[in-house]
């Protein structure tokens, strides 16, 4: 049987995974169900895939944690504390993180062997081109996006989305957090040319 494979990521309404200037983690939006629905998603077994860059970001997050204490939020301790594989050329062993697996192989090889041989769901949360790289090859099964109500057309930066060919996606979970924070779970498929 086949684990799934589950890209999930944060996303101002106008579509950037993070923004400069004094936004803050969450944009400043967090509320107690945003950070209990994500303790849900991370608490039940699952592996966390992260590619070099965002695993480098939460490492410098935690080195540094007085200075981000939204690391510390009990969703972001059950990530951690999940197995995690990082997916890096670059990176050396050990790696600074409670249960990792370090794998200098393609992503693209190491998430079709994990999604063959692991007996729970995977989840990547962010790892932006990693990430685009799966849904090319057809390994990511869903796209949880959790859009934050703001709009960082100055400040934004790293497009969720930038780059990436035609998807046609299917619904399959929608939730209002909060009352603004709108978390939407798809089913791509890649759009057929014609």
């Amino acid at each position: 049987m086949s684990a799934t494979y589950t890209f999930d990521v944060f996303s101002s309404l106008d579509g950037f995974g993070a923004a400069g200037g004094d936004w803050g983690g969450y944009w400043g939006k967090q509320g107690p169900e945003l950070l209990e629905r994500r303790l849900e998603l991370y608490t039940p077994p699952c592996r966390v895939v992260f590619g070099a860059n965002t695993y480098r970001l939460f490492a410098m997050f935690l080195a540094n944690i007085d200075d981000y204490p939204d690391v510390e939020d009990a969703w972001g301790v059950a990530m951690r504390n999940q197995p995690t594989t990082v997916i890096s050329t670059t990176l050396q062993e050990p790696l600074d993180w409670p249960r990792p697996s370090l794998e200098r192989d393609d992503a693209l090889d190491v998430v079709a062997r994990l999604k063959r041989d692991s007996e729970v769901p995977l989840r990547s949360h962010g790892s932006l081109a990693m990430n685009h790289s799966l849904l090319a090859a057809g390994l990511v099964d869903f796209i949880q996006v959790t859009v934050f109500p703001v709009l960082t057309g100055r400040t934004g930066d790293a497009p969720v989305f930038g780059g990436i060919d035609d998807y046609d996606l299917e619904l399959v979970d929608s939730r209002l957090l909060d009352g603004s924070i709108q978390e939407l779970t798809y089913r791509p498929t890649r759009h057929p040319d014609h």
